[in-house]
């Protein structure tokens, strides 16, 4: 049974305010809550095989006493130890007791990070064990977490070992025959194991089934809302107009035949007897706001109002200017208004009434204009770019006296198409898989971290030059067990590398709305010429001076992100470019990455991810995009996703309303998971 923290032993009013900082309330959270990575406890080796940059095991006799030196506010302890290969000096932060523990002469394993200092390697604060210790941790798999300050991952160890010893068995919702068929293991097994596996096989075990499951809810959920899509009547049905074909004929450029072919299925569906819903998937850079525009004068045009939906501030204020450019260019009889959080209350109910009366009919803005209490008069098309999905709880949001809208969902995530079926099953695809012809290829680089004065030093000639920078780091903040280059860390030592005169500042997902686009209002208006960011910015805002994007670890990131990543440049007259810094000498990660360094197409890069990676290839690598799963990755677990699909097909075929007793468990897992998973996947 699902409980508040609360009544955890340990947990007090601190504590929970730090969970719920990272996303958990309850106990259900706390158990889906999965580790982001593994520590592995390998075998010791010898002092000499010790490679840079590497966390690694020796054991070693401990060769000379304990030495306390002050560095500033920092108590540092040191010893030397060697093995029969070589010796090699360890060190310890604040931790002066050490000289306690640490004799001359005795055998001891330490575990540890390898870092050079003065051209010398040495192991920076590891942990100690004797060999006995050792043995007992040894090939076990130790689970690390994303973590807040303040909180630590042996308070989340804690409690979920806690919860498991004494969690009652959830009932299993899989009927038998699927789990003997997909070889799927116990719910209640995969749940522990996934937490505190023994090994990497029974984590893989344990990862499948919760993957499989996180699928087939999804496109069970999915199926359902397009069921409620197909019986709803196109109250809105329109016809084309001349005002759009005007338009296309006078653009200052042609535009392609892939946007084109979209437009002309725009312009069907609307015109149609069925409602529309309808995906357009394009690269970075193709051209779909400009078919968005063009749905929205062809609505304005047969009386009905429409609205845009994009996930920043920045991006909409964007967006409406670009239009009001376009209305002002052909003469167009609309009425624009931009609505946002940060709208004065004056200015809101302005913009409610005109939205009320019908005065305006072209709404631009961010989820503001769902949350908020706006009444349309005859809103007939939704569009909502690079947003989560749109799914049913906005729709009825967006209900004008009961009439649902036309939707129009936009996307740059490169999915391939058999996968983009599976997943938006309740939507039309349409593909512009061109690039407009003026646009100047990036030019990419893979290198290693060596070549990171090098990137400076180009970075700093582009802003010599007018030009700007994103720098993208994997992390926010420094995380236990996780060595990876993170925002605020960086920020710092690039304000120490960079002269003064250059204006360098950060932006991550934990900031406040406000912040954040204080920042991206700061960068797109040209006064922060170096944007140190996570991977927020892939949505975030169109900066044409932007010509160079560096992404630090670039291995922990996969292949499609990277390409969205790389998408936020190039958008402007000047030529662009890519650095994708390796934080690892793996081949296999080089080779993943020189796809980059070679292409530039989005939907064939996804591919080939998909060929390059398999399920053993679990950590470290996440994508992003549309759909956060909380454990599934759709380019990883591709063929999951495939099986899970397949087995929902069966299942609603047998039984499309899930009312036959062996698919009770199910039905009530599907309803707890549509009330609470689907808000945050957007549906």
């Amino acid at each position: 049974m699902k409980r508040a923290l609360r009544e955890l032993k340990g947990v007090g009013e601190k504590t929970e305010k730090l969970f719920r900082k990272i996303g958990i309330s309850d106990t259900d959270d706390l158990l889906r809550y999965y580790p982001r990575t593994y520590d592995s406890y390998e075998e010791p080796v010898p002092v000499s095989d010790l490679e840079e940059g590497t966390a690694a095991a020796v054991r070693v006799t401990v060769t000379t006493g304990v030495y306390v030196n002050q560095v500033r506010n920092l108590q540092v302890v040191t010893i030397t130890a060697a093995d029969e290969s070589g010796k090699i000096p360890v060190v310890w932060f604040n931790m002066p007791y050490l000289r306690n523990t640490l004799k001359k002469g005795s055998v001891l394993i330490f575990r540890g990070r390898v870092v050079r200092k003065q051209k010398h390697l040495q192991i920076e604060h590891p942990e100690i064990f004797t060999p006995a210790a050792y043995e007992e941790v040894l090939h076990s798999l130790q689970p690390i977490y994303g973590l807040t300050a303040g909180l630590t991952g042996k308070t989340i160890v804690k409690l979920l070992k806690s919860l498991l010893a004494e969690q009652n068995l959830q009932m299993e919702y899989l009927p038998e025959e699927y789990r003997e068929r997909y070889q799927l293991a116990d719910a209640n097994f995969a749940v522990s194991a996934i937490h505190f596996p023994k090994n990497r096989e029974q984590l893989l075990i344990a990862r499948k089934r919760l993957v499989f499951d996180e699928f087939l809810l999804f496109i069970l959920a999915v199926q359902l809302l397009k069921e409620k899509t197909e019986e709803a009547p196109n109250c809105f049905s329109m016809k084309k107009t001349w005002t759009t074909e005007q338009i296309i004929e006078n653009l200052p450029y042609r535009l392609t035949n892939a946007q084109l072919n979209t437009w002309h299925e725009i312009e069907r569906d609307l015109c149609g007897e069925a409602l529309m819903s309808r995906l357009v998937q394009g690269d970075v850079g193709s051209g779909k706001t400009i078919l968005a525009f063009l749905a929205m004068i062809m609505a304005s045009e047969n009386g009905c109002q429409s609205a845009l939906m994009v996930p920043t501030e920045v991006l909409a204020r964007q967006h409406y200017e670009a239009f009001l450019k376009l209305k002002e260019e052909y003469g167009l009889a609309c009425t624009a208004i931009l609505l946002t959080g940060s709208n004065t209350a004056k200015e809101k109910r302005e913009r409610y009434a005109m939205i009320a009366s019908g005065e305006a009919d072209i709404i631009i803005g961010t989820h503001a204009l769902i949350q908020e209490r706006i009444e349309y008069q005859r809103l007939g098309l939704v569009i909502t770019d690079e947003q989560h999905r749109f799914g049913v709880k906005q729709r009825e949001a967006l209900t004008t006296k009961g009439n649902p809208p036309n939707v129009l969902v936009m996307s740059a995530t490169p999915i391939p198409r058999t996968l983009a079926i599976i997943l938006y099953g309740d939507l039309d695809i349409s593909i512009i898989d061109e690039l407009p012809a003026k646009r100047l290829p990036i030019k990419n680089c893979v290198v290693g971290t060596s070549y990171r004065p090098k990137a400076y030093t180009f970075i700093e000639k582009q802003v010599r030059e007018g030009r700007q920078a994103y720098i993208i780091c994997p992390m926010v903040e420094e995380s236990e067990g996780l060595d990876a280059e993170n925002v605020l860390d960086y920020t710092k030592k690039l304000q120490g590398i960079f002269p003064k005169d250059i204006r360098i500042s950060h932006l991550h997902g934990k900031m406040k709305p406000k912040e954040k686009n204080q920042v991206m209002e700061a960068f797109a208006a040209g006064e922060i010429q170096i944007l140190v960011s996570t991977t927020v910015v892939e949505v975030g805002v169109n900066v044409p001076n932007a010509t160079v994007m560096m992404v630090e670890n670039a291995e922990r990131f996969g292949l499609a992100q990277l390409h969205q990543l790389r998408g936020r440049v190039g958008r402007g007259e000047y030529q662009s470019y890519c650095i994708f810094i390796q934080g690892n000498d793996v081949k296999e990660t080089s080779k993943r990455l020189e796809i980059l360094n070679k292409l530039n197409d989005g939907f064939f890069i996804a591919g080939e991810d998909l060929k390059l990676r398999g399920p053993g290839d679990l950590f470290g690598i996440r994508q992003s995009g549309l759909l956060e799963f909380k454990i599934g990755d759709i380019y990883q677990d591709a063929d999951i996703l495939k099986t899970a699909s397949e087995a929902a097909g069966e299942i609603l075929s047998l039984d499309p309303d899930l009312t036959l007793p062996q698919h009770a468990a199910l039905k009530e897992k599907l309803t707890s998971y549509m009330r609470d998973d689907l808000e945050n996947l957007g549906l």
